[in-house]
This record gives C-alpha cells, sequence and structure tokens, in this order.
C-alpha cells in the first residue's frame, strides 16, 4: 500500500514541490521535501523511512548531478532509488542522469502516469 512509502521531493521550485505533493498524496504516498540538496542528504542520513527520491537535477548550490553522486558514495544511503527530474530533456541529458546513478529519468512538464509507474517499480 502506498501510505507506507515516503517519498522525499528535492526541487528548488515550490511550485514544483507542491505540485508534486499533491499529485503523489492524493494517490497514498506521504511526501517530505526540501529545496537544497544538501537538506535531502541530510534527511536521508538520518533514516525517516524515505523509500524513493525525486531529484531536481538543476538546483544551487549542489546540483542534482552532484548529490546524487554524493548519496552514491555513502556507505549509508547509496541504495535509495533515485529518479531524476529535470526540465532538460536534450539529447544525452537522461544517459547523464543515470550514469550519475539515478535509477530512473522524466523530463518535465511530467507524465504523471509515467511517473507513478516507475515510483511504483523502483520501490516494490
Amino acid at each position: 500500500m502506498n501510505q507506507n512509502k515516503v517519498i522525499l521531493i528535492v526541487d528548488d521550485d515550490n511550485r514544483n514541490i507542491f505540485a508534486l505533493g499533491l499529485t503523489l498524496r492524493a494517490r497514498g504516498y506521504q511526501v517530505v521535501s526540501c529545496t537544497l540538496a544538501k537538506d535531502a542528504i541530510q534527511l536521508l542520513e538520518e533514516g525517516n523511512g524515505i523509500s524513493l527520491v525525486l531529484m531536481d537535477m538543476m538546483m544551487p548550490e549542489i546540483d542534482g548531478y552532484e548529490a546524487i553522486r554524493l548519496i552514491r558514495a555513502s556507505t549509508v544511503i547509496n541504495d535509495i532509488p533515485i529518479i531524476a527530474v529535470t526540465a532538460q530533456a536534450m539529447p544525452g541529458d537522461r544517459e547523464k542522469c543515470l550514469a550519475s546513478g539515478a535509477k530512473a529519468y522524466i523530463s518535465k512538464p511530467i507524465d504523471v502516469d509515467l511517473l507513478l509507474t516507475e515510483i511504483e517499480r523502483l520501490t516494490s
């Protein structure tokens, strides 16, 4: 059941967090969020029962690529499923996201059905 799944949304745009949060909560997921990658890493390291991360790739300070690399380098949180979410839809962006350690890639505007399919695939 989805209510046992906690999804961390990491995005520097609160409008994206709000819209994704509404969509996911409406489908029974618990949602936590933050606007900086360093805060996301801290939340993950604290435990918090997070099942999956939706990581915006274009953020200030630490971008999504570096954040994913840091998560994958950790001995504590390196196995958390991460979906790269980005407005970048240029050739090679998907491959770059996956090479950084993301398990899936979704471009904005988000196809909700595709997002839900990937979440279920990665958290089952």
